[in-house]
């Protein structure tokens, strides 16, 4: 590691520490990108002059055992750190209405499979799970239904490990304990107000609908 990278990976964390999320590169919350370049994260970040180094920063994050990812905020890749983990499980497998609600059977046979086998590879998952298995799994990911992450393969290709939540914990040894979920969701949607209000941003929670455009 580089003394760039690891400047870079230290200024990252103490953010991430700081307010707890973080985008792997987005304008609606402090993001990976931005921190790092010190520029407007617009297009893919790995079209960025930095893309290695963004590269790096989020590898050392994802290996992090106090950071986890998922898609919490907007929608994007969300980085989470361990202080708002149980908040994040309460919330994750509470399997409310914006989570269940109109789920296409395909998703629903993924999810009671996941649910049964603890993690999946999306790379070798029956075509009943449609077409498109891994649009499949990206549906629930978005409803927080499953905790997901990119994995080399055996013949060094990319696939993305699919798994439940306590699968997930068993994994990064995380106790989760009884947590009221409403208060979990007003807590996250406190903490989300603070920072769009500090950073000018417009994150978004998954169950909270989204503002129609005025014309």
């Amino acid at each position: 590691m580089t003394a760039k990278v690891n400047g870079n990976f230290d200024k990252v964390l103490r953010c991430l520490e700081d307010i707890g999320l973080l985008l792997v590169s987005g304008n609606e919350i402090p993001d990976v990108r931005r921190l790092i370049t010190g520029k407007s994260s617009r297009g893919s970040w790995w079209s960025d002059e930095a893309a290695h180094e963004i590269f790096a920063v989020n590898e050392l994050l994802e290996d992090h055992p106090d950071v986890t990812i998922t898609k919490l905020i907007s929608g994007k890749v969300t980085f989470v750190h361990r202080q708002l983990w149980q908040k994040l499980f309460s919330v994750a497998t509470a399997r409310e209405e914006w989570q269940m609600g109109g789920l296409s059977v395909p998703a629903k046979q993924m999810l009671k499979e996941i649910d049964k086998r603890g993690t999946l590879l999306t790379h070798k998952l029956p075509a009943s799970f449609g077409p498109k298995p891994g649009e499949t799994a990206r549906v629930l990911e978005l409803r927080l239904l499953i905790h997901s992450e990119q994995v080399h393969t055996e013949s060094g290709s990319h696939a993305k490990l699919v798994e439940s939540w306590d699968a997930w914990a068993r994994r990064v040894h995380f106790k989760p304990r009884e947590l009221d979920v409403s208060r979990a969701r007003q807590f996250f949607e406190k903490r989300l107000d603070e920072i769009n209000k500090q950073h000018s941003g417009n994150g978004r929670l998954p169950w909270i609908p989204k503002t129609p455009k005025t014309s």
